[in-house]
């Protein structure tokens, strides 16, 4: 049986860094789009680049082929240069001899990775993907709304 062919665009932001931030994917099907998306009020950009890719995966019911695009290097890179199996096969230890950092959210990618067929491709950040543009519009609207909402609170206890 063939494989259900699904693209997904990630973008993560955060206002300070770290600080509040956003995630948002966005879900292409036989052309029906499902756009997700969250945040976290204490984090990075990287945790929010990762976070979106997981949960864009996470959102696939069936083992699909997927072309995932995103404008992080962070994200793409250790699977473009198979760096997470490397840091997998040395317990998540990396070159530099220390734990790969965010090592929660590359455990649960490796495991969500393994049940798709991935291509993944980096695109130019606030260039000209009409749907990279959407996600990071989204995620740092969601980042801007958390900080916002968390200064308010801050006012209000002091």
């Amino acid at each position: 049986m063939n494989k259900k062919e699904v693209e997904i665009y990630t973008d993560g932001a955060c206002s300070g860094n770290p600080g509040s931030g956003g995630w948002c994917a966005i879900l292409i099907y036989k052309g029906k789009e499902k756009t997700i998306s969250g945040g976290a009020l204490q984090t990075t950009n990287n945790r929010m680049e990762l976070t979106a890719i997981l949960e864009g995966l996470k959102a696939l019911k069936f083992p699909c082929k997927v072309t995932l695009y995103s404008d992080s290097s962070y994200s793409l890179n250790p699977f473009i240069q198979g760096w997470i199996y490397r840091w997998q096969a040395n317990g998540w230890i990396g070159t530099d001899k220390n734990e790969v950092k965010n090592r929660d959210l590359w455990e649960a990618l490796a495991a969500e990775v393994k049940k798709h067929e991935i291509t993944f491709i980096h695109v130019k950040g606030h260039a000209d993907n009409d749907y990279n543009n959407k996600c990071d519009k989204i995620a740092s609207e969601i980042a801007k709304g958390l900080s916002h909402s968390a200064d308010q609170q801050k006012m209000q206890e002091t």
